[in-house]
């Protein structure tokens, strides 16, 4: 195990200098890093004067200004197919906005959200240009997660803070752990958030050769997993499901690993209360009092993809599924429960089945970047590469956003967008380092191209 590492450095490290020229400058880069802290930290929300100057605006504008002042790059990363399906969908809203429901609606409420999100992927994709800020920004982004899991919880345990309840039965209610005060996560959101978290830590943390960074894995379990209970999110516990199912697919001890996942559940399950039990069997039993959510759930989103069938084609228009939900649906103002169906009411048919080939293109980067291991040789496929870690934290979190993107809504927030940009800059990375090491055992001079 300890020679495996330093393998792996001996024949990079030479070939990468070939290849990690960064053609964006530092600043950009840096600037592209406070932009993605003062997204997730909100800043805007914590300090009122600062808001007055929308930093988030300006930062965003000029760095869509840097980008066009390196156009050669932005051509280059253009061509991943992730950032080209994508640029689809942007062309096909455009050229579908007269033929939409309510295209009022978009151009005043909806399309800075959706332009706040979107650009997460191509600001990633571009200026996350070598190994060195994919490590970098990958390692902030992490930590802004687990700060949003961490805030809350610590209040929690200060002062009581939930931050949300919801209606049980007789007219009582039960609080609901949200994110902060600060942030924009509801209970499901933080749910999600822990379970992302969990995936993700499991490779890059509790895989590491660190041990401070397997002792701050092990220290974070036990919290997350209390504030997995604190939301009661069902879809939380589902994705949280899944993404045990797929880590347990890819470790090497899976009896371990297993016996592990039940003695917590089991210690999970001693420390809820009556109400708590019951929310969750009310997934499996229909005879819990709370089963009437799970089938008004399961109602809706069936409601939810017969409503997109009201405007098969175009679809109403980005961002109006609460509107739609009003008009044609007669219920409540209320955003999706399901990213897939806030697809087709929003968007058709058309732009339904781009958004499914671009979900698609980021998972068929994994399975590319799998190849490009095997050709890099037994080295590289080896949980102690960072980049091989990180594929399969890729992989576990893919299934994770699919799976709750059927309870949750984002079409127009951040996470399957931020995603994406990973997943691009990851796979071009990959491509750099079999690029260099094919240069230098061929003794030929490198030629640079596109992920």
């Amino acid at each position: 195990m300890s020679t495996v590492a330093p393998r792996i450095g001996q024949r990079l490290q030479m070939a990468r200098a070939q290849v990690e020229q960064a053609t964006v400058p530092s600043v950009v880069f840096f600037l592209y890093c406070y932009f993605v802290i003062d997204y997730f930290a909100r800043f805007a929300a914590r300090l009122p004067v600062y808001a007055q100057f929308r930093p988030t605006l300006v930062m965003a504008m000029v760095l869509i200004f840097a980008a066009f002042l390196h156009a050669d790059k932005f051509r280059e990363v253009m061509r991943e197919p992730t950032v080209r399906i994508l640029s689809i969908f942007l062309l096909y809203l455009v050229v579908s906005f007269p033929l939409v429901e309510w295209p009022g609606s978009i151009i005043r409420h909806n399309l800075p959200d959706f332009v706040r999100a979107a650009v997460f992927l191509f600001f990633t994709a571009f200026f996350v240009d070598t190994d060195r800020r994919l490590k970098v920004f990958f390692a902030l982004f992490l930590g802004l997660q687990f700060l949003r899991v961490l805030e809350p919880l610590f209040m929690n345990w200060t002062t009581g803070y939930l931050g949300g309840r919801y209606h049980l039965w007789g007219g009582e209610f039960m609080g609901r752990l949200t994110g902060a005060p600060a942030d924009v996560i509801d209970h499901n959101g933080l749910a999600f958030v822990i379970a992302t978290c969990l995936a993700y830590g499991y490779f890059m943390l509790w895989w590491s050769p660190s041990k401070w960074l397997k002792i701050a894995y092990l220290a974070f379990v036990p919290a997350a997993l209390y504030g997995m209970v604190l939301t009661q999110s069902r879809g939380g516990f589902i994705a949280l499901s899944v993404g045990a199912i797929v880590l347990l697919w890819y470790t090497r001890h899976k009896i371990v690993f297993l016996i592990l996942v039940l003695i917590m559940a089991a210690g999970v399950w001693s420390q809820m209360d009556d109400t708590q039990r019951d929310r969750y069997r009310s997934l499996v039993d229909t005879e819990t009092a709370q089963r009437a959510g799970v089938d008004g759930r399961l109602t809706g989103i069936k409601a939810e993809f017969r409503l997109g069938l009201n405007r098969p084609i175009f679809g109403h228009g980005l961002g109006t599924t609460a509107e739609a939900k009003v008009n044609f649906g007669g219920g409540r103002p209320q955003a999706a429960h399901n990213v897939y169906a806030e697809a087709l009411i929003e968007t058709g048919l058309i732009g339904f089945g781009i958004f499914l080939a671009f979900l698609l293109s980021c998972y068929f980067l994994l399975l590319r970047n799998i190849r490009r291991f095997r050709a890099l040789g037994s080295d590289f496929a080896s949980p102690q590469n960072y980049h091989f870690r990180m594929n399969l934290a890729f992989m576990a979190v893919f299934w994770l956003y699919a799976v709750f993107s059927f309870n949750y809504f984002g079409l127009s927030q951040e996470y399957w967008y931020l995603f994406a940009g990973l997943c691009v800059a990851f796979s071009r990375s990959i491509f750099r380092n079999q690029e260099a090491l094919d240069a230098q055992q061929k003794d030929l001079p490198l030629q640079r191209g596109q992920g």
